[in-house]
């Protein structure tokens, strides 16, 4: 996989968009997230009638693909036929994997002022009700935009969602529709001060490689109820005031959270006073330096079980 020879002739004949990389490399080497591949700038010269070449070629877009990274600019039927490879199977895996979509509902009465709905539009892109064709650059909305729906879609690009709904209080529900990617990295106050959040659903979320959640949920306070059952927190470091001032909470799944990494849990639950229950028989808490006001402000007799190995 290593031929030099092979290797110019794909430098020569596959545009790389954005990165300076080369195709000598094994596949294995590849910066599968900055990779865009052109492949109407791949000329037919013979070069994949070579088995090596094919299967070079091939072992790249299966890495990408493994790697959940392909985005395919364009692409050539003759090149695909020529590789055994359907790339509009590629396109359509590249589209489902590698952009986070999200439905907000806003509230329904809206003031004439301002509420901002989203921090950040940078290689963000939103559309309100259903208009899949209008792409809106806006970070607020008015009770004049009428606005009963709300699509957001967030690039590749984007590796931390930090602060990505912080003190948006006109938002009510978010659902997470697609969110395959798992080079997000830093969750924290995500949802901070979002006071008019009733709802949120994780239909598909990943936090496999995330390492940080302080305040994600702080001052939810409309919140009643979170399951968080399917959040993979091996890799998470610090979770200090993750839950702060959600005082309407009522019920949180999170009996699966591995919190062996975990070395922060400062106001975790600092005034959730609302919980009457809490299963933490599952927390290992070994490598935790400060749990400084965890349960401050929370019931007493709250806490089921704490584990500590």
């Amino acid at each position: 996989m290593g031929n030099n020879n092979i290797s110019k002739k794909f430098n020569n004949n596959i545009k790389f968009l954005n990165s300076p990389y080369k195709l000598g490399k094994k596949s294995s080497e590849y910066p599968t997230d900055k990779l865009l591949l052109d492949l109407e700038n791949v000329q037919q010269k013979g070069n994949f009638d070579n088995i090596k070449s094919k299967y070079i070629l091939k072992q790249i877009f299966d890495n990408l693909n493994k790697n959940r990274f392909l985005k395919i600019m364009n692409y050539n039927k003759k090149i695909q036929n020529r590789l055994d490879i359907n790339i509009n199977n590629y396109k359509k895996f590249s589209e489902t994997y590698t952009t986070i979509e999200i439905e907000i509902i806003p509230i329904k009465n809206l003031t004439e002022k301002s509420n901002s709905f989203i921090k950040n539009l940078n290689n963000i892109h939103v559309y309100f009700n259903d208009n899949k064709k209008e792409e809106v650059k806006k970070y607020d909305i008015t009770a004049n935009d009428k606005v009963k729906k709300i699509k957001v879609l967030i690039d590749y690009q984007i590796k931390l969602l930090r602060g990505l709904f912080e003190y948006c209080k006109c938002i009510e529900s978010i659902s997470f529709i697609k969110f395959y990617r798992n080079n997000i990295t830093d969750m924290s106050y995500m949802f901070n001060g979002c006071t008019a959040l009733k709802e949120i659903n994780f239909f598909n979320f990943n936090t496999d490689n995330v390492t940080n959640m302080e305040g994600m949920f702080e001052s939810c306070d409309s919140l009643d109820k979170l399951d968080l059952s399917k959040f993979n927190t091996e890799n998470v470091i610090t979770m200090s005031a993750m839950f702060y001032y959600c005082t309407s909470l009522k019920e949180i799944k999170i009996n699966n959270f591995n919190t062996k990494n975990v070395n922060d849990m400062n106001s975790m639950f600092y005034y959730c006073k609302s919980i009457k229950n809490l299963d933490l028989s599952n927390f290992y808490t070994n490598k935790v330096r400060d749990m400084k006001y965890m349960f401050d402000g929370c019931q007493k007799g709250l806490i089921k079980k704490i584990r500590k190995k």
